[in-house]
């Protein structure tokens, strides 16, 4: 009996000892290949093995990372934000953004035959396969198709070269200065690359899109497309989701070039964050720690300031003058200290013409934290200003006029 536990142990040590071995071998190959994502599910799972410790901030494993308010886009933490570095599928960001923009989402068409001929990472488009942009959407953002990227580009804009263009085009309207696109899916192209700071600003105008927050936060997702279309289900690589309290997205990335990349955004007591990392050997820690340390440092507050001594100017009213008062109050994850340094603008027009009612809205307060603003309030009318009429006596001809209307009248 004891010889035959013995041989049990020993078997089964041998077999976990060989699919170790097999799991090790898989990754390596991946790597190798520099496919984006044949090794981003299985990289994503190594933290399981690798043991990798994180305590704090200080000690991130990332070469790149950044914490932002989601709303006003200020920095809370940053280590080298600006440096310029390759960003892997996090790309799909921007890729997903543009295809979720376009009209008609849910309309099906026939994938480009050659569009979806790349390496890496799938969401298995076949020739011939019908799909819809809201479902390549998903194909990108949760099992990090590189065809979905290929087959969204060259359905918007004919081609990969003229939608790279655009994926720039539209990076300049975000502000981010230190990036640029080459490829669609995000796998490894000369001048590709972005900074921690730029995909956060990214992420921040991304989560803003209804449809995009949507999707980035299913753990898995039932969709259908294919040659004819069939129902299919789709797993998000994002381990952050349900792991962390209150993580809704964003993506993950990885090649052999780029390293671990992880964007994600996360709400907490009404304060949203999005984190950053680049290059990281423990992302997920990473980004758990950032988190730990920016929803410990920030609350909401209500920001207001008093206008009773604020008037606006009316023309055309019984008064030359009317009361104004704030419509609520922002509410704002600014700490103590940087609360000191906020300042602030009254916006109101040069006038406004008679009547004026009662809650009328007469302009805004505008607050701004080291020249950039962190939100408005808009400001209302406190009381109602009538408009003057004045009597118009009339002229001698209409006074003639009028008497022979009397008399023949009479």
């Amino acid at each position: 009996m004891s010889i035959a536990i013995g041989c049990f142990m020993l078997m089964k040590k041998i077999l976990t000892m060989f699919l170790s071995f097999v799991l090790a071998v898989f990754v390596c190959v991946a790597s190798v290949l520099g496919s984006d994502v044949v090794c981003e599910d299985a990289y994503y799972s190594m933290d399981e093995y690798t043991g990798a410790r994180h305590t704090n901030v200080a000690g991130i494993s990332a070469k790149a990372a950044v914490l932002i308010d989601a709303v006003s886009g200020r920095v809370i933490y940053s280590r080298n934000q600006d440096t310029r570095m390759p960003m892997a599928s996090t790309t799909k960001i921007m890729t997903a953004l543009l295809a979720l923009e376009q009209d008609n989402l849910d309309e099906y068409f026939v994938v480009d035959p050659n569009a979806i001929m790349v390496e890496g990472s799938s969401m298995g488009l076949t020739v011939g396969a019908q799909v819809t942009m809201r479902t390549l959407a998903y194909g990108m953002l949760l099992p990090s198709g590189n065809d979905a990227a290929n087959a969204a580009a060259v359905r918007i804009s004919g081609n990969i070269p003229d939608f790279t263009a655009r994926m720039n085009q539209r990076a300049a309207q975000i502000g981010m200065t230190n990036t640029n696109f080459v490829t669609p899916s995000g796998l490894d192209g000369e001048g590709h690359y972005s900074t921690a700071y730029d995909m956060a600003l990214l992420a921040q105008t991304a989560i803003q899109n209804a449809d995009f927050r949507y999707i980035c936060s299913q753990p898995n997702a039932r969709v259908e497309f294919g040659n004819p279309p069939a129902r299919r289900w789709m797993r998000n690589h994002n381990r952050l989701l349900g792991q962390y309290d209150g993580v809704f997205g964003v993506k993950t990335g990885f090649t052999k070039k780029s390293g671990r990349c992880l964007v994600t955004a996360a709400e907490r007591d009404g304060v949203v964050l999005i984190a950053v990392t680049l290059s990281a050997h423990s992302d997920w820690a990473d980004h758990k720690a950032m988190y730990d340390y920016g929803f410990s440092s920030v609350t909401q507050t209500p920001l207001t300031i008093d206008t009773t001594e604020f008037l606006a100017k009316v023309t055309g009213g019984l008064q030359d003058e009317f009361k104004i008062k704030p419509f609520g109050d922002l509410l704002t994850t600014l700490t103590d200290q940087e609360k000191q340094e906020l300042t602030h603008t009254i916006n109101l027009r040069e006038f406004y013409y008679a009547p004026v009612n009662t809650g009328d809205v007469a302009g805004e307060i505008e607050f701004l934290y080291k020249g950039k603003s962190v939100g408005t309030i808009p400001l209302i009318a406190a009381e109602a200003v009538e408009r003057h009429i004045t009597e118009v006596k009339p002229g001698l001809r209409e006074r003639i006029l009028n008497w022979f209307k009397r008399k023949n009248n009479g």
